[in-house]
């Protein structure tokens, strides 16, 4: 038996010179200021905050999302910016910062929203740009430990906040998102239609070759939000419960009615059809209202629900779309599902806190979160070469990308950035500074 040698461990002192961490994070800090983000947001900041200050608005909020995005949770972590100002430039205290988030509570947020449409614009104008126009609506719990303003007991049993979100299939950008009490409720209907004004707002155009779709689950299917959806030019695909009415339409299809369901990958799908429901299954409903039901046999372990039948597990949607094919219009709608993927990601990226007492602060709070989580798709999208790494999610990006260490070196009057040699992912962050460089600036 080899027995292997014990680690040594080495000498620790305080004598370092030039080393940084977190270096990898000066890589949304520049795509903040080349989208025209932090541009947009100075001027759009600048009446509210005069002409005497230490730091610029715009500055000290595009540091707060590049913080975010770097994975802090609460103000104290711009500490991390802070400590590297040779690589962040002038960072704002913590005071400083919480001064502006108060000044903000009033009419910043519009600012704030107006900024992002700004860079969001310029974003998809290199590339960033979805195939389709498909938002996709969801809300989530957040926990509050603490009494504060607004927080209130959950559905779920807990206590905190319920925000309503809207994120953008393609390219998994946050478009809009709206704080609310604890208490409210997930199928309130102009909540949704608040949220999905704020998104279309974001939208710099909607000139897609397909009409937009607005999914959602049965928190959606309601009256009021379908229609509200229609007004504003959208198809809808969202979730139904399954009532009387409807469950009788299941039970009574015949055999033939069913086909088999098919993956994300157009493959088939074992133990799951599809049938579309009768007409009279959507009565009252918008015309061209179609029921689309899934049935499939539920996994080992699953729990019995009372709209089982025979081992099967029914869901059904409701859809305005032509599309003649029910299992690519299922395979469509069971892709909203990865809305819980986007809101878990938005939770590593601040969502899962919000750090301040008042109700107005923390609504500042969530709309820092979207930018942040904005800068991260669009460094995936845009900085980073087709393949595995533009879906990592934020902890592997931090942690191969954005938290790398290097050494600062001053040489011919040019900064230099040294990444470790033996890094593994060293040649694709420098691939990604590259293609940020490379980008135009547009007008």
């Amino acid at each position: 038996m080899k027995r292997s040698s014990p680690l040594q461990r080495p000498l620790v002192t305080a004598d370092g010179d030039g080393v940084v961490g977190h270096a990898g994070s000066v890589l949304l800090h520049e795509l903040a200021d080349r989208l025209g983000l932090t541009q947009a947001l100075s001027a759009g900041l600048a009446s509210a905050f005069g002409r005497v200050r230490q730091h610029d608005p715009g500055s000290v909020v595009r540091d707060l999302a590049v913080m975010l995005a770097d994975g802090g949770d609460c103000l104290s972590d711009l500490c991390v910016l802070r400590d590297h100002p040779d690589l962040f430039g002038s960072v704002a205290s913590d005071a400083t910062a919480w001064r502006l988030i108060d000044r903000l509570e009033d009419d910043g947020l519009a600012a704030l929203r107006r900024a992002r449409a700004v860079a969001r614009c310029q974003a998809w104008a290199h590339g960033a740009r979805p195939d389709r126009l498909i938002l996709d609506m969801d809300s989530t719990i957040v926990i509050a430990h603490s009494e504060k303003e607004n927080a209130a007991p959950t559905w779920k049993r807990t206590f905190g906040f319920h925000p309503m979100l809207c994120f953008l299939d393609g390219t998994d950008e946050p478009v809009a998102g709206r704080l609310r009490p604890g208490n409210a409720s997930a199928n309130q209907a102009q909540d949704q239609l608040d949220v999905l004004d704020d998104a279309l707002a974001q939208l710099p155009d909607r000139n897609f070759a397909e009409p937009g779709l607005v999914r959602g689950d049965s928190a959606s299917g309601t009256h009021a939000f379908v229609e509200g959806g229609r007004e504003r030019g959208l198809r809808f695909s969202v979730g139904l419960d399954l009532h009387d009415g409807v469950r009788e339409a299941i039970l009574s299809l015949p055999k033939d009615a069913w086909r088999p369901a098919i993956t994300q990958d157009s493959e088939e799908r074992d133990g799951a059809d599809v049938a579309e429901l009768v007409a009279h299954a959507v009565a009252g409903w918008p015309a061209g209202t179609r029921a689309i039901c899934r049935r499939e046999i539920p996994h080992p372990g699953a729990q019995p629900r009372f709209t089982d039948h025979n081992g099967y597990r029914f869901q059904v949607f409701i859809t305005d779309q032509p599309e003649p094919d029910i299992a690519y219009l299922e395979a469509l709608h069971r892709s909203h599902a990865r809305i819980e993927d986007r809101i878990r990601c938005g939770k590593q990226t601040g969502l899962r806190n919000f750090p301040f007492h008042d109700f107005e602060a923390n609504k500042v709070w969530l709309e820092l979160v979207l930018m942040a989580a904005d800068l991260l798709a669009w460094t995936r999208h845009l900085l980073l070469p087709a393949g595995p790494a533009r879906s990592w999610e934020p902890k592997r990006l931090r942690f191969r990308l954005l938290h790398i260490a290097a050494r600062l070196a001053r040489s011919g009057r040019r900064l230099h950035l040294r990444l470790q040699r033996d890094w593994h992912w060293n040649a694709l962050l420098v691939t990604a500074f590259s293609r940020l460089r490379a980008l135009p600036r547009l007008a």
